[in-house]
C-alpha cells in the first residue's frame, strides 16, 4: 500500500469531530517505533473474543476491558492474544499518548517475531474506545491494511483526544474502567514472490518510484488506448535528445519497454524530463490533474508535428452553458470544450443519475433573476447540454469534496455504480443540445476502471482495464499485472459498505460491516462506432528507427549487465591501491586511514587465473616489471581501521587469484584488496625492493601542516621494530622538505570510530615498546613555537583530526522562509547546545544567545518540524540534526524578545484585537504564565489597547475560516488553547447582549459568495464573522438597517446585498418583509457551522494573514511539469 508520506512521531494527523456514531475515519498510520515486550507488568485486564468457533473465523470481535486505567503508568500496553483466520492479532495502545496528546490506538501482529521471512497478511479491522454512559457517543475508526515484516502494526496516532478520554463527565472511563473494541476480518494474501507477470497476462507493471501509483494507473490507461500510443510514437524525436529531458523521448521510451519488456519498467526517466526531483515522487498527487496537465504539455509538443491535434481528436468534447428566459425572446449561449467531465458521486446511485444532475435545469428567479440585456431582470432557466462526445470519454468521479460543516476535504465512498456500457442518447438524447449531430451514436464501452483505495490524506490507486475490449479484465497494480473477472473491475469498485458473513450465526450480534474504502475514481469509455479505429494495430513499423536503436541498445546493455552479474561467481574484482593513490586521496577525499578503494584501479579476473599471470597485467597496466611488485593484503583490525597487514608469501602468489581471494576475505565478497610496493630509484625508475624481514614493519607518513589546516601522505618507510623513531627524524624531515634537524612531533593515528584516538609517539621508545606494527600510521608536523599556539585553531594533529571526524557545515533559515539559506556555519557534531546558540547570535550580533530559538528540519517533508528545541534539551549539535536513520544539515532559527527559558514558562497566544468602532485589527502576541485564564488575557489586552470607553468589557473568540466556532469562559486556562490553527479573537460585547430580553435571539452573521460549479452551490465564507441580537418578529428590512449601520457600507453597495438563511451550506433567500426569528427556532444548535444569516456580496476585503492560521508545515504541491 502507498502512503503519502511516512508519518513520523513528530506529525499528528487531523481528527475527526465527535458526533453520535460517528463513521468518519481518519488515515491510518503505522507505529514508528515497533511494538517491544513490556518492561512492567501489565494492567488489570481481561479480554474476551466472541464469534470465536473451533475452525478459527474469518472475522471477530474482540473487547478489552482496561481497569485502574487512569493509575497505568507504563507507555504502552498490549491486550490479550486473540486468533482470527488462523492469525494471532491483539490490540496495542499508549495510555497516555504516543507522543501526541491523543490516546494512540492499533491493531499488532502478535508474533511477527517468530513469523517466517516475507510473510503478509491483509486484515480490515475497526478499533473503538466504548462510551460506557452513551452508546451513541463511543468513538469508532476502520480502516485496511496489509500487514508485513516493515509495518507488523497499524492504527490511529491520534485515535482521541486523553482530555476527552479523562474526563469522568464524558463517559470513556466509568469507575476508572476503559472498554476497547476491535473487530477484524482477515483476507488471505496472495503470495507474488515469484509471480511473472508477463507470463501470466502478456503484460507487464510500472516500479513505484515512492507515491507515484497515481502516475503509474494512468501511464497504463493511456498506454493502452492503442491510437495514443501510436500519436506518441510518432512524435518528432532525434537520436541527440536526451529521455531526461525530453518528454516525448521519455514517453516513448517508457511505451516501448512497456510493449517489448519482460519485466517491470521504471519510470524515472519519464519524472525526470517532466523536471521533477526525488521529493516530487513522494508527494502523491490527484490522478485528474495530472492527467490535464500531461495532456496540456503533450497537446503542446505536438504543435507543428504530424500528429497535430490527436489529444483534442481522442478526448475533445463540447458542452453549451445556455440562459434562457421563460417571458421573453431571449436566449445567452456559450459553447465550451471538455476532455474530461467531472460527474457528482454524492446523491446520485450511478452514472446516468450524475449525467441527469449534470444537464439538470436550473431557475433563476426572485433574488436570483437574470439580467437580460434590454429586458432587465427576467425569469429564466439555466443549465448544461452537450453538442458532442469524443471517442474517448474520461470521466472523473468526484470521490473527494469540501465537507462545510467541517471544514475539510473527504473522501465520499458511498455506493456508485457505473455500467460496462454507456448509453448517452437515452432518452430521445436528454443530454444533447439542439445543434448536436443526431446521426453519431453516442454508445460507449467502459475500457478502464482507476481505483482509489484510502482516504482523504492518502492512500494507493491502481487501474483495471480490458486492453481489446474483450471479457478479459486485467488489474495493473504498479508492479504486478493479474487476470481479474469482471464482478472485481465493476461491483466491487462501486463503493459502499461490505458485509461480511457472520461466522457464529448463534450469536445474537449485529452484521459486521466495513466502509469499503476502495473504489472508482476515474473511468474511461470508448465510443462502439470509433473502436476499431483506436483500439488498432501498433507494431514496430510506427517506432522511429533512431528510438528502436536506442532501446535495443539499452537492452542490450541490460542483458551485459544481467551477463555481467550472472557470471560474477567466475570472477574475482581486485582493487590495486599504491603510493600514487595514497597522496592523490589524502587530504582532499579522506582524512582517516590510508585509501577509498572504491576510487583505485579495479581489475576483473577469472578465479582460475594464477596470481603470477595476474602480475603480468598489472605490468602491463602500471608499467612495473613484475620482479618489482609486492602485494600487500589489506585486514580490518578490530578497532575497524583498515591496513596493509603482510606481504603474500611465494606460496599465496603460486595460488590461483580465487583461492587467494578466500584466503584472505573471510567475508566471502568478490573483491580481494591489495596494496601494491614498488621502490623507485632517484630516477623514479623502479627498483629491486628491500628484503622484508621478521623485524622490519612498513610504516605509513602523513605530514600535518597547522598553518595551513593541511593533511598529506608523504610516504612510507620500513623501520626496525627495535629501533627508536629518534633515529628517523632526519629521514622524515627529508620527506616532508624540511632541514634536517628541524624538530617535529610525531603521533600515532589509532582509530576514528566511534572516537578520534590519536596519540602522541614517544621518540625515545622503541616501537616494539610502543606496539607499533606493519600498516600502522604516523603523523608528524613541526613543533609550534608556544606563542604562535594561540593565532592557530588547531595546534597539532589531534585537535585537527578531532576537527575533521566532527566537523559540519549547517545550513540556518528562517521559518518565514523554509526553502532559502540566511547563512551557513561550520560547527562541529560535538558542539553543545551552547555552542551552537552562541555561533548563530555571534553571526547575528546578538548579545544574548538565549534569545535564539532553534528548530529542526524534517528530511522527509523537506519542512521544520511542528515544534521547536526548548532550552537546553539536547546534548549535542548531532542530536539535532540526526532525523530517524538520516543527517540533516539544515536548521531554523528565531530571534526572541525575551530569553528562551523564559519564554518556556509562558504560553504565547496571537490574537487579534478588533475595535469596536476602527476597522483595521490589531495583532497582539499576549505572554503570561500557562496557568493563567482566559479572563488574565483579556486583562492584559486591556493594558494595550485603547477601548472605546473605559470600563469596556471584553471576550475572547476562537475563529476558523470565517466562522465563530467558540466564546472562552473567562475561567478556562490558557494552556491547552491552541492558536496554531485557529485565529483567536477579542472584542468589546456591545451593550445589547449584555441585556438579552427573553425573546431575544443572538444569531452569527457571516459573508458569503455563491458559486455555481455544474450545477452545484458552493458556498464560500469570507470576511469577518459577528454576532447579532434579534428581537422576536423583527423583519429583515429593520435587521438590514442595524446591520448597514454596524458595518458602514454605502447605499449603492448595500442594495447588492443579499440576505439568506443558511442550514448546514445552505442558503435560503429572505425577504424584506420574513420574520428573521422565525428560522433561528432550533435551541439545540450543536455548533457554529449549521445556522448562520449569511450576507451575499462580492469579497472585496484585502486578505489578511491571520484570517486562517494554516499549519505551516503542511502543503500539498500542485502537480506541475517543469519541461
Amino acid at each position: 500500500m502507498t502512503m503519502m508520506t511516512p508519518q513520523q512521531l513528530d506529525q499528528q494527523e487531523d481528527e475527526v469531530m465527535l458526533v453520535p456514531r460517528s463513521d468518519l475515519v481518519d488515515g491510518p498510520q503505522p507505529l514508528v517505533e515497533g511494538p517491544q515486550p513490556m518492561e512492567v507488568a501489565a494492567a488489570e485486564s481481561n479480554g474476551t473474543v466472541e464469534n470465536q468457533a473451533s475452525d478459527e473465523p474469518q472475522a471477530s470481535h474482540f473487547t478489552w476491558v482496561i481497569e485502574h486505567f487512569s493509575r497505568l503508568n507504563m507507555k504502552k500496553l498490549y491486550s490479550d492474544i486473540f486468533t482470527v483466520g488462523g492469525y494471532k492479532w491483539r490490540v496495542l495502545i499508549f495510555p497516555k499518548g504516543n507522543n501526541v496528546e491523543y490516546l494512540s490506538m492499533y491493531l499488532d501482529v502478535a508474533d511477527s517475531a517468530t513469523l517466517p521471512y516475507g510473510w503478509n497478511r491483509y486484515a480490515q479491522f475497526s478499533l473503538a474506545v466504548v462510551n460506557q454512559m452513551h452508546n451513541n457517543y463511543t468513538i469508532k475508526k476502520d480502516t485496511q491494511h496489509q500487514f508485513n515484516q516493515r509495518e507488523s502494526d497499524w492504527g490511529f496516532t491520534s485515535f482521541m483526544p486523553l482530555s476527552e478520554l479523562y474526563d469522568p463527565n464524558k463517559g470513556y472511563l466509568v469507575n476508572d474502567t476503559c472498554v476497547i473494541e476491535a473487530d477484524v476480518a482477515v483476507r488471505k494474501v496472495v503470495d507474488y514472490w515469484a509471480y511473472d507477470s508477463k507470463k501470466e497476462t502478456g503484460y507487464v507493471g510500472l516500479k513505484n518510484q515512492g507515491a507515484t501509483c497515481y502516475m503509474n494507473s494512468l501511464l497504463q490507461t493511456l498506454y493502452h488506448v492503442p491510437y495514443f500510443r501510436k500519436a506518441v510514437y510518432h512524435m518528432p524525436t532525434t537520436e541527440n535528445d536526451n529521455p531526461s529531458g525530453s518528454i516525448p523521448l521519455a514517453l516513448q521510451s517508457l511505451f516501448y519497454k512497456l510493449q517489448y519488456n519482460d519485466t517491470s519498467v521504471a519510470t524515472k526517466e519519464l519524472t525526470k524530463s517532466f523536471g521533477w526531483d526525488t521529493y516530487d515522487s513522494f508527494m502523491q498527487h490527484d490522478v485528474q490533474e495530472l492527467n490535464r496537465v500531461l495532456c496540456e504539455k503533450l497537446e503542446d509538443k505536438m504543435k507543428g508535428t504530424v500528429v497535430e491535434g490527436t489529444i483534442q481528436k481522442l478526448f475533445e468534447g463540447h458542452h453549451m452553458n445556455y440562459i434562457e428566459c421563460i417571458n421573453v425572446d431571449f436566449k445567452s449561449t456559450r459553447k465550451e470544450s471538455f476532455y474530461d467531465l467531472q460527474l457528482d458521486v454524492k446523491g446520485c446511485k450511478d452514472v446516468y443519475a450524475s449525467f441527469d444532475k449534470y444537464v439538470e435545469v436550473e431557475r433563476l428567479e426572485g433574488d436570483n433573476k437574470y439580467q437580460a440585456e434590454e429586458h432587465g431582470l427576467q425569469d429564466a432557466k439555466k443549465g448544461v447540454l452537450f453538442i458532442d462526445f469524443p471517442p474517448v470519454l474520461q470521466l472523473q468521479l468526484k470521490r473527494f469534496e469540501y465537507d462545510f460543516m467541517r471544514d475539510t476535504m473527504v473522501k465520499i465512498n458511498d455506493r456508485y455504480e457505473f455500467p460496462l456500457e454507456l448509453d448517452l442518447d437515452r432518452e430521445n438524447g436528454k443530454y444533447l443540445s439542439p445543434e448536436a449531430d443526431r446521426s453519431v451514436r453516442n454508445l460507449y464501452m467502459l475500457h478502464s476502471v482507476l481505483v482509489h483505495s484510502g482516504g482523504v490524506h492518502g492512500g494507493h490507486y491502481y487501474a483495471f482495464i480490458r486492453p481489446s475490449l474483450t471479457d478479459q479484465w486485467y488489474k495493473f497494480d504498479d508492479e504486478r499485472v493479474t487476470k481479474e473477472d469482471m464482478k472485481k473491475a465493476l461491483e466491487e469498485q462501486y463503493g459502499g459498505e461490505e458485509e461480511l458473513p457472520q461466522t457464529n450465526p448463534g450469536y445474537n450480534n449485529t452484521p459486521f460491516k466495513f466502509t469499503k474504502y476502495s473504489n472508482a475514481y476515474m473511468l474511461v469509455y470508448i465510443r462502439v462506432s470509433d473502436k476499431d479505429k483506436i483500439i488498432c494495430d501498433v507494431d514496430e513499423k510506427d517506432i522511429a528507427e533512431h528510438l528502436r536503436i536506442r532501446l535495443r541498445k539499452e537492452q542490450e546493455e541490460k542483458e551485459d549487465k544481467r551477463r555481467y552479474k550472472a557470471q560474477a561467481h567466475l570472477y574475482t574484482i581486485i582493487k590495486v591501491a599504491r603510493d600514487e593513490d595514497l597522496k592523490e586521496q589524502m587530504g582532499k577525499d579522506i582524512y582517516f586511514d590510508l585509501v577509498d578503494h572504491d576510487k583505485v584501479r579495479n581489475f576483473r579476473i577469472q578465479k582460475q587465473m594464477p596470481f603470477n599471470l595476474f602480475k603480468e597485467e598489472v605490468a602491463k597496466e602500471f608499467g612495473i616489471p613484475v620482479q618489482f611488485q609486492r602485494f600487500w593484503i589489506w585486514a580490518k583490525r578490530q578497532n575497524h581501521t583498515y591496513r596493509p597487514n603482510r606481504p603474500l608469501t611465494p606460496h599465496e602468489e603460486a595460488q590461483t587469484v580465487g583461492a587467494l581471494r578466500d584466503v584472505s576475505n573471510k567475508a566471502h565478497n568478490a573483491e580481494l584488496k591489495l596494496f601494491l610496493e614498488v621502490e623507485r630509484g632517484q630516477d623514479f625508475h623502479p627498483v629491486p625492493l628491500p628484503e622484508k624481514i621478521k623485524d622490519n614493519i612498513l610504516l605509513f607518513f602523513k605530514l600535518y601542516d597547522p598553518e595551513k589546516e593541511e593533511l598529506r601522505y608523504v610516504g612510507r618507510l620500513f623501520v626496525k621494530s627495535s629501533s627508536k623513531p629518534i633515529e628517523i627524524l632526519t629521514k622524515l624531515n627529508e620527506l616532508a622538505g624540511f632541514s634536517p634537524d628541524e624538530e617535529i612531533e610525531l603521533y600515532e593515528e589509532i582509530k576514528f570510530e566511534p572516537n578520534v584516538m590519536c596519540e602522541r609517539l614517544d621518540k625515545r621508545a622503541s616501537f616494539r615498546f610502543s606496539q607499533i606494527e606493519d600498516g600502522d600510521i604516523i603523523c608528524f608536523q613541526k613543533h609550534p613555537p608556544s606563542e604562535s599556539e594561540e593565532k592557530i585553531r588547531f595546534p597539532d594533529v589531534p585537535s585537527f583530526l578531532e576537527y575533521v571526524k566532527n566537523r559540519q557545515i549547517v545550513h540556518f533559515r528562517t521559518l518565514e522562509r523554509p526553502k532559502e539559506d540566511e547563512f551557513c556555519l561550520e560547527l562541529a557534531k560535538n558542539h553543545t547546545y551552547d555552542d551552537v546558540v552562541e555561533r548563530v547570535a555571534q553571526r547575528l550580533g546578538l548579545d544574548d544567545p538565549s534569545k535564539i530559538r532553534l528548530t529542526t528540519h524534517n528530511c522527509y517533508s523537506q519542512q521544520p518540524k511542528p515544534n521547536p528545541v526548548k532550552y537546553r534539551s539536547v546534548d549535542h549539535l548531532l542530536d539535532m540534526l540526526v532525523h530517524y536513520n538520516q543527517i540533516s544539515d539544515i536548521l531554523y532559527f528565531e530571534v526572541l524578545d525575551i530569553p528562551l527559558p523564559e519564554l518556556q514558562c509562558l504560553k504565547t497566544l496571537k490574537v487579534a484585537y478588533h475595535h469596536a468602532t476602527k476597522d483595521e485589527a490589531i495583532i497582539l502576541n499576549i505572554r503570561l504564565p500557562k496557568q493563567s485564564t482566559v479572563g488574565d488575557v483579556l486583562n492584559e489586552i486591556k493594558t494595550k489597547v485603547e477601548l472605546s470607553f473605559p470600563n469596556a468589557e471584553l471576550r475572547l473568540l476562537e475563529v476558523f475560516y470565517h466562522k465563530i466556532y467558540k466564546i472562552f469562559p473567562i475561567n478556562e486556562k490558557i494552556e491547552n488553547i491552541n492558536d496554531q490553527y485557529w485565529t483567536l479573537r477579542a472584542e468589546e460585547i456591545p451593550e445589547e447582549e449584555k441585556n438579552l430580553g427573553p425573546n431575544d435571539r443572538l444569531i452569527h452573521v457571516y459573508h458569503f459568495t455563491k458559486e455555481n460549479a455544474q450545477n452545484q452551490v458552493q458556498v464560500q465564507n469570507f470576511g469577518e464573522p459577528f454576532f447579532l441580537v434579534i428581537q422576536n418578529g423583527e423583519t429583515l428590512a429593520d435587521i438590514k438597517i442595524r446591520i448597514q449601520k454596524k458595518l458602514q457600507v454605502p447605499d449603492d453597495e448595500f442594495l447588492k446585498w443579499k440576505f439568506a438563511f443558511l442550514s448546514l451550506g445552505r442558503p435560503e433567500y429572505l425577504e424584506d418583509a420574513d420574520i428573521v426569528s422565525s428560522r433561528f427556532q432550533r435551541k439545540d444548535v450543536y455548533g457554529a457551522w449549521e445556522q448562520y444569516l449569511g450576507l451575499e456580496h462580492s469579497d472585496t476585503t484585502p486578505k489578511r494573514a491571520y484570517t486562517a492560521n494554516q499549519n505551516r508545515h503542511m502543503f500539498e504541491k500542485p502537480v506541475k511539469i517543469y519541461n
